[in-house]
């Protein structure tokens, strides 16, 4: 997903300092993710302590087990223990000071929030691509699978059991028999059908290339194929049947991303036609939009949501704020109670809600290989060997030398760090450009913030004066620089990519010849081999052949890696339960509440009159 820069956060050096240290320790350990897991876990909670168990809402986790065609409920105990889905405890509710079952009226049950938007929201799942607008949809859409708010791995969510085909490609989804719509209408298989179509057909649906792995489905993005009945996503007895191209374990999660969703087809027809009325939106999710316009929405509890049980909080309230003295007066105040995005430290009054985690995101520069002579790994690969890594990389929280984040079963691989200028003109005189001679104008795109101009400064002095490239930078709005990447007017242009689903595919995914995500215009049969690969394999061997394509991005020149994204949100934990520091920095609206602060000794709260 893409993330949008944070360009007004206000940090004193000793606050940086702190949070530093914070960051750090967490980052000790590489990111849990689950690189390859047993499907057959899914839904299955781990052994947990007493304490733990609010962690996910009962309803989430007395989960049916899926089972192969053949019927027969597959073995947990032949499976390895990394391969388990949800096989590591939850973090501990904390206690001493707040109650987490009280039955009491002084329970606030609204929560405000703000968030930084930027240019705007988009409110059709099909057309979006911000982390923002997936934060927000986690309360308007449920899809197959949802995310757990720990550690983001897949639950089932409309779904009440899967099937899984001995060739491990088919799969059979079953929709629950009390899944509804806000209006009543029961949620179908067909309607997935008809709505993962209709995204194939929006020729700039930014996350349609994941579809790719279902049979047939990338001819019809593309228009080589126009008969739907041949595309791998059919309806059979009321069940979804989705038919893959080759095995992928990973499938769960990516089904958790919302452009995987559901909308009904009165909602799908509304948007379609370019209106959107919040009170005509029909939708499937623990809540429901009862108001919004370009400065707030306003969520309300969906009484006919399927596990309406466990949703607490009756009304969300989200401000779009993107001033951060604003956002951070709104917390000071006690209006709002979780701050995401822009935000002023040095302004903060109460500093024990600030969350501090790495995500799996990573700020980097591409260039370009659609256009001669930069289509030559050679050129490309002497202006990474030019550039002074480490002036780059400085008061960064979390450097990057690759392009994905450590991964716990993920192999450690060199990155990009060397500076090596003899080398880098050995190639360049290699590919016919002695000394830089003959090459034409380079253009860095960049938006408009003082980061992105230092960087690109840097880059534009090292190629000009050590490797005699004209360089000129051309700088756009940083509200709409995401849109220019589409117009091919420059040769290097940046990304802060957050992964969709905790696995390294979902960034290799971006570089694929047929992506609609390749902004690098990257085509190489030798890369498309190794993907190609990783598809058939399982476990370390699968890792093993991702990490060999990471590496080919980084030796060809392709991904020039600057920071790892650190997440930071201002939401007391305390307060507000469900909410957990994760990888993706998404969290799910259904499993937030609030606690109950309990009372001083000999005070009593007074009930709401």
């Amino acid at each position: 997903m893409m993330h949008r820069t944070v360009e007004r956060l206000h940090v004193t050096p000793g606050i940086a300092g702190v949070l530093c240290l914070v960051l750090l320790l967490a980052y000790q350990t590489p990111v849990q993710a689950q690189p390859n897991f047993d499907p057959s876990s899914i839904g299955s909670p781990p052994p947990a302590a007493p304490q733990d168990a609010e962690a996910i809402p009962k309803a989430a986790q007395d989960m049916p087990q899926p089972s192969d065609d053949s019927g027969k409920t597959p073995d947990r105990a032949e499976q390895p223990a990394e391969n388990l889905l949800d096989n590591e405890p939850y973090p501990e509710v904390p206690p001493y000071t707040y109650e987490t079952e009280p039955s009491s009226s002084i329970i606030p049950d609204t929560l405000t929030m703000t968030l930084s938007v930027g240019s705007g929201v988009e409110f059709d799942f099909r057309k979006a691509w911000y982390t923002s607008e997936a934060q927000i949809f986690t309360g308007m859409y449920e899809g197959l699978f949802t995310y757990n708010p720990v550690n983001m791995r897949p639950i089932m969510g409309v779904i009440s059991k899967y099937e899984l085909s001995s060739d491990k490609k088919q799969w059979t989804f079953t929709i629950r028999e009390n899944a509804r719509y806000s209006n009543g209408e029961p949620v179908r298989a067909e309607d997935f059908r008809t709505s993962w179509l209709s995204l194939l057909a929006i020729p700039d649906a930014p996350y349609s290339s994941l579809f790719d792995i279902i049979e047939g489905a990338e001819d019809f993005r593309t228009g080589k194929l126009t008969d739907a009945n041949r595309v791998g996503i059919q309806v059979q007895e009321g069940k979804l049947i989705v038919t893959l191209t080759s095995p992928a374990a990973f499938l769960p999660s990516m089904l958790c991303h919302h452009s995987f969703g559901v909308v009904h087809p009165d909602t799908r027809a509304m948007l379609d036609s370019g209106s959107f009325d919040p009170q005509r939106f029909i939708s499937n999710g623990p809540f429901i939009m009862s108001e919004a316009d370009e400065q707030h929405i306003t969520f309300e509890k969906n009484p006919l949501y399927w596990d309406a049980v466990n949703v607490k909080l009756k009304k969300i309230v989200i401000k779009f704020i993107d001033d951060a003295d604003e956002a951070t007066a709104l917390w000071n105040s006690g209006q709002a109670r979780w701050i995401a995005g822009n935000m002023n430290l040095d302004t903060l009054t109460d500093r024990v809600g600030i969350q501090l985690n790495p995500m799996f995101g990573t700020h980097y520069y591409f260039i370009r290989s659609d256009e001669a002579p930069w289509n030559d790994y050679r050129v490309r690969k002497a202006l990474t060997l030019a550039l002074p890594w480490n002036e780059i990389r400085e008061n960064y929280m979390l450097p990057a030398k690759t392009l994905i984040l450590p991964l716990q079963g993920y192999p450690e691989i060199e990155g990009m760090a060397k500076t090596d200028i003899d080398a880098a003109l050995k190639l360049l005189a290699e590919a016919g450009y002695p000394k830089g001679v003959g090459l034409p104008e380079l253009v860095i795109k960049i938006g408009d913030y003082s980061d992105a101009k230092r960087l690109a400064e840097i880059m534009a002095t090292a190629w000009l004066e050590k490797l005699g490239v004209p360089v000129r930078i051309k700088t756009v709005s940083s509200y709409n620089y995401s849109d220019t990447l589409k117009e091919h007017d420059y040769q290097v242009g940046y990304m802060s990519w957050i992964g969709d689903f905790a696995d390294p595919y979902t960034f290799l995914l971006l570089f694929r010849q047929g992506s609609n995500l390749n902004e690098a215009g990257y085509s190489d049969p030798d890369y498309e081999n190794l993907i190609q690969k990783s598809m058939t394999e399982e476990g370390a061997a699968r890792m093993s052949t991702l990490a060999k394509a990471e590496e080919m991005l980084l030796d060809r020149g392709i991904v020039l890696p600057i920071y790892y994204t650190p997440a930071l949100n201002i939401v007391d934990t305390d307060e507000l339960e469900g909410w957990y520091p994760n990888m993706l920095d998404i969290h799910p609206f259904k499993y937030l509440k609030f606690a109950m602060l309990k009372p001083l000794p000999g005070v009593a709260f007074a009930p709401k009159k």
